[in-house]
């Protein structure tokens, strides 16, 4: 294991998420103007709705999953009785059909915006960043089932999910387990990891925003009452 990989998959991930929720924190306190989706609808509607929703329901799936898939520990599988290669191949099947919704509908949004003369010359370089950052990480996950049809025993699933949850753990060996790993899976890694590193400097900081909206449904009724 050189120092380079050590650095990338040791060091960097703590990096990424201190800036990611530092960054957050600090642009929520700061910047609570900027705090938004800063929807483009007003501009040009085209296909915005078919795009939002399939790149929403498949980039939603695809975080649901990784968490559960890569931060559940090897002993809960095996306690529940799920072979590897059975939970490898359902993460394939799974992460192939959210997958290729949430790049449908990423294509769908590019092509709105950029199409568009209007939404272009209101495009910031943030936007384009985050967007086409998003496009290739989804490409490189994308490329990771045909790596894993290959060999479809699981060994190297769990692998990835040891250095996930010794990330989550603070233990400071995570990168030694993936460092056999297809550079395929680390090419992903990395992109996934920037993705929350550019994240306070985007809009994709909305996303706090509709995790926290759960908790409207606690809330006690507004009373409007009429003016007497």
């Amino acid at each position: 294991m050189n120092t380079l990989h050590q650095i990338l998959f040791g060091v960097y991930p703590y990096i990424a998420l201190s800036v990611f929720l530092l960054g957050s924190l600090v642009r929520f306190d700061r910047e609570q103007y900027s705090w938004k989706s800063e929807s483009s609808q007003l501009l040009h509607r085209g296909s915005l709705r078919l795009g939002n929703i399939l790149f929403h329901i498949g980039i939603i799936g695809l975080f649901l999953g990784h968490a559960v898939g890569l931060l559940t520990p090897v002993a809960v599988w095996d306690a529940l009785g799920v072979a590897h290669s059975f939970k490898q191949v359902f993460a394939m099947t799974a992460g192939g059909i959210m997958g290729t919704l949430c790049l449908i509908g990423v294509l769908i949004l590019l092509h709105r915006r950029f199409g568009n003369e209007r939404l272009a010359a209101n495009t910031t370089w943030r936007d384009k960043l985050v967007m086409v950052w998003i496009l290739l990480t989804l490409l490189l996950g994308l490329s990771t089932i045909f790596v894993s049809a290959q060999h479809t025993d699981g060994h190297e699933m769990v692998l990835l999910m040891t250095w996930a949850q010794h990330i989550v753990t603070l233990q400071g060996d995570a990168a030694s387990h993936i460092a056999g790993a297809s550079i395929v899976f680390k090419a992903h890694l990395f992109m996934g990891m920037s993705l929350f590193l550019i994240f306070p400097f985007t809009r994709l900081v909305h996303v706090w925003s509709g995790f926290a909206s759960v908790g409207y449904l606690g809330r006690a009724w507004q009373l409007v009452r009429p003016r007497a």
